[in-house]
């Protein structure tokens, strides 16, 4: 297996896989800290880098039908989330393309202060 490329986006306040400290995202990205996963509360994030994703699935969650993708840790393979591909009820349709991760699964972390964040 060859070497593994992560990105990383910069910011004053980290997210990073659990297992590995693998940059994930920062806390500009964030949109809310309101959602529920398999392991307890969760985060709703617009950006997230270094993830692999598994094969699109039908899942019936709490609102309701949606198609998402689970999202694994791009450097040690641990499942972090989910990718949102599709929502069938309009009033849900703002979590499309976005991504949760699994409180338990994260570790937030000070980042550098005064840092250019270049998207």
């Amino acid at each position: 297996m060859g070497r593994v490329f992560l990105e990383h986006l910069g910011g004053a306040r980290l997210f990073s896989c659990a297992n590995c400290y693998a940059y994930l995202t920062n806390r500009k990205h964030l949109l809310s800290e309101r959602f529920t996963g398999a392991t307890g509360p969760a985060f709703l994030f617009n950006k997230v880098v270094n993830l692999t994703y598994s094969e699109m699935q039908d899942r019936e969650m709490l609102t309701g039908h949606h198609v998402v993708r689970d999202v694994f840790c791009k450097n040690c393979e641990s499942m972090l989330g989910w990718f949102y591909e599709f929502a069938s009820e309009e009033s849900q349709r703002y979590k499309e393309g976005r991504v949760i991760l699994e409180k338990a699964l994260v570790v937030e972390t000070e980042g550098l202060h005064g840092e250019t964040v270049y998207d």
